[in-house]
């Protein structure tokens, strides 16, 4: 019988409950929670019955019973909490964006790879059952030669300039916050850029509100992607190719159906929304577990390799828009 893979859950904000909460609802095992203070980690841990409650990220860390650690921390601690649980032994699952740069996406790569542990970026978006049949569809060829992708993500959130996603020192704003998913998505279609442009615009904290890019990929494919967080859009996406296109439903990063189309516009195929318990984050946790058990230390649907190329992207667009993070 395959052993149990046990959970970590470092932090306990409002990513860790909605992953923790798939995690329970879907048969995982989360042995730990580590939390800043006992009080936090002990509401945690009652709250959806876990064993153990740590008040540093340092104990939970040094748990034998804990195999891997999911960091849910604001993007700047990705990498510093990534390598406590890496310099711990433990493997670790990090929430997107990987790391606030590619610098220190390369450390933690690396790291990982010295310790011959798995590293696995939480971009659920990748793992969830539309994506997984769109890339069936590309493989078949079904749209013939792909030329573009349009995707968007926009929210209306929080104006308080306290709130994380207004906070440079947080790595707050529209880009790593939101656009991540659309340059994720295309890096998932068509590899690195060949050419980036982008344009944005700033709140008063100087976290960027609107961020636009087009991408340009050696092929002469073109993507263009559009993210903000002071205005509530369409949250769609588009594959389109020289033989028909790929319409997905907002919101197009989550759980959601699509339809492909001829050229001529007739629906050769409609894909429902899948069916299951919770939100859907259960499939990265999954895809995590089945690495471990077969001791492989990178994912063919979400490779290491490609978390920090995506990082070096963020870095490209950052650069023109001229967002600088405290501490770079």
């Amino acid at each position: 019988m395959t052993a149990l893979i046990r959970w970590g859950i470092l932090a306990t904000g409002g990513i860790a409950h909605l992953f923790t909460h798939d995690l329970v609802q879907n048969g995982h095992t989360v042995q730990a929670v580590g939390s800043r203070s006992q009080a936090t980690a002990d509401a945690f841990a009652a709250e959806f019955a876990i064993p153990t409650a740590h008040a540093s990220y340092q104990e939970l860390m040094n748990d034998p019973e804990v195999d891997v650690i999911y960091v849910s921390t604001p993007h700047p601690f990705h990498a510093e909490h990534a390598a406590l649980a890496l310099n711990a032994g433990k493997h670790v699952l990090i929430e997107k964006p990987f790391a606030l740069n590619a610098r220190e996406a390369r450390q933690i790569v690396d790291l990982a790879a010295s310790k011959n542990l798995l590293v696995l970026e939480a971009m659920w978006t990748r793992f969830l059952p539309h994506m997984a049949r769109i890339r069936e569809i590309l493989a078949a060829g079904t749209l013939g030669d792909v030329r573009s992708l349009l995707a968007d993500h926009t929210q209306d959130l929080p104006d308080d300039p306290k709130h994380r996603v207004n906070a440079l020192a947080l790595g707050g704003g529209a880009l790593l916050d939101l656009g991540v998913y659309s340059v994720n998505f295309g890096h998932a279609i068509f590899g690195v850029p060949d050419t980036i442009l982008a344009s944005a615009s700033f709140k008063a904290t100087g976290a960027d509100a609107q961020v636009a890019t087009i991408f340009r990929y050696a092929g002469g494919q073109i993507a263009t992607t559009f993210s903000a967080s002071n205005t509530l859009g369409p949250t769609t996406a588009s594959i389109i190719g020289t033989h028909g296109r790929i319409d997905i439903d907002a919101v197009w990063y989550a759980p959601t159906g699509f339809r492909v189309f001829d050229k001529l516009g007739a629906v050769l195929e409609t894909f429902p929304p899948a069916e299951f318990i919770g939100r859907g984050m259960h499939f990265e946790a999954a895809e995590a577990e089945a690495l471990i058990h077969a001791e492989q230390n990178s994912s063919d649907i979400m490779p290491v390799e490609e978390s920090v190329a995506i990082m070096r992207t963020l870095d490209a667009v950052r650069a023109q828009i001229g967002l600088r993070y405290p501490g770079e």
